[in-house]
């Protein structure tokens, strides 16, 4: 990855939107990973086809998504045990990696942002495993959505979601405020909801999507960066939706359990996210390059 302090500076360029350049041995190594995830979905996506010919389970979308988190350079470690099926997981958001190492993880169907589908192969990549796309500028499709979801757990899916609506930086999270929550109000037989943290070390946390960094640009930072990173995907206890009153106090209880996952893990509070808007340099805060190392940075790797 490069000393910290490097990775530190590439960072807050990347945030505010001016990316580093990218070195030719960066450039091979895009090239490469590129070249592998291609060799993995031209092995996974025909298999895949045929198991759905035969209607089976296909177990294809898992591996394939899985084996490009790796690819990437994520080293996943998967913690607790995911629901399969009938399950809302509900997740805080740094990456889009996040996708790639869930899927893997427990082979949920998503929900995540638009802006997703657009980033150059992993929004194909995401389509795979039968994400469903939101805009939240869209607010007039959103009963629409409300009811993808609802036809996802009529299929038994396992269905994640990232109610912060944004990425954050590895160490803090947004208010829970997501309106597909709704479809819990009045929750599908038998549904349980599932809190999932994502832990990210040091160096993970370096290649978060934040700021105004573009998706296309992240893409590339992750891609060209040197080694891997060790990012845990911790499933939590499940709990039953009918015993809250409506999809608030829902998202409010899952974002209580992640919450004190991490600090009972990483032994710190887990804050409310600084925002994008300081990542990417639009404030006066005179803190602001220092302001990382005591918001966990620290802290090397997650237990």
């Amino acid at each position: 990855m490069g000393s910290r302090s490097t990775a530190r500076t590439e960072r807050f360029a990347a945030a505010e939107g001016a990316p580093p350049p990218v070195s030719l041995l960066g450039r091979m190594r895009i090239g490469l990973r590129l070249a592998m995830m291609l060799a993995c979905t031209l092995v996974c996506v025909p298999l895949h086809c045929v198991w759905r010919l035969f209607r089976l389970p296909s177990p294809w979308p898992r591996w394939c998504l899985g084996i490009c988190a790796r690819i990437c350079g994520a080293r996943v470690k998967r913690v607790g045990t995911p629901v399969k099926r009938g399950a809302f997981h509900v997740s805080n958001h740094v990456s889009w990696i996040d996708i790639l190492a869930i899927a893997g993880a427990s082979g949920s169907a998503f929900i995540a942002k638009a802006e997703i589908r657009d980033a150059p192969v992993i929004g194909w990549l995401a389509t795979l495993n039968r994400t469903i796309f939101i805009s939240r500028e869209n607010r007039l499709h959103v009963a629409d959505q409300i009811e993808q979801v609802r036809d996802a757990f009529a299929d038994n899916w396992a269905v994640t979601v990232f109610p912060e609506g944004t990425t954050t930086d590895g160490v803090s999270l947004l208010p829970f405020k997501s309106p597909l929550l709704k479809v819990l109000e009045t929750p599908p037989p038998g549904i349980l909801v599932q809190p999932i943290l994502l832990v990210y070390d040091t160096q993970g946390r370096d290649l978060a999507w934040i700021g105004d960094e573009s998706g296309k640009d992240n893409v590339i930072r992750v891609l060209a960066s040197a080694g891997s990173f060790v990012m845990r995907v911790v499933f939590l206890d499940p709990f039953d939706p009918r015993g809250f009153s409506g999809r608030k106090a829902i998202a409010a209880e899952a974002r209580r359990r992640i919450g004190d996952a991490f600090e009972a893990r990483m032994g710190e509070t887990m804050p409310d996210f600084i925002g994008h808007d300081w990542w990417a340099g639009r404030t006066d805060d005179p803190a602001r390059h220092a302001q990382p190392s005591r918001r966990g940075e620290g802290c090397s790797a997650p237990h």
